[in-house]
């Protein structure tokens, strides 16, 4: 068996809460359902990256017949001194269909009840932030009714 490198350390980046439209269904697509969900204002807050997220996002959705939901979040963070970072995150959200069922109806459930995660990369041309331009994130999320909260770690 090969030997392994200790894996990358994960360095608390920012925690964004993003207020969520209701869901659209474009209807049965040959992958699963499509549908998207309108992105509000919201927060970023952190060690690393602090600003308000620009409304007009959209996370576009794959609903799949395994219970397994795509996501891929398209929005724009403005930061504190002014500057607009792009934010692309796919991920993955899954677990007991029951507990599924629970989030669909705006019900409260502990994140550690299900499986939320994305990976993050930034995109930006403001010169204070070009590092975020070479960072890969994961995020642990959690769905709220009308919210969606993220707790991003910049790989290291």
């Amino acid at each position: 068996m090969p030997d392994f490198p200790p894996p990358p350390t994960l360095v608390p980046m920012t925690q964004i809460r993003c207020e969520v439209g209701a869901l659209v269904s474009l209807g049965a697509a040959p992958t699963g359902e499509r549908r998207y969900v309108p992105l509000g204002g919201g927060t970023a807050r952190g060690p690393e990256l602090n600003g308000t997220l620009v409304e007009g996002g959209i996370d576009w959705q794959v609903a799949r017949s395994d219970g397994v939901l795509e996501i891929a979040a398209h929005y724009v963070i403005r930061t504190d001194d002014g500057a607009l970072v792009e934010v692309k995150s796919d991920g993955l959200r899954h677990g007991p269909a029951e507990v599924m069922q629970q989030l669909a109806r705006g019900e409260a459930v502990p994140r550690d009840a299900y499986f939320f995660r994305t990976l993050i990369r930034f995109t930006t041309g403001a010169l204070p932030w070009l590092h975020l331009n070479k960072v890969m994130a994961i995020a642990v999320g959690q769905r709220e009714a009308r919210t969606v909260l993220l707790d991003v770690y910049r790989l290291g």
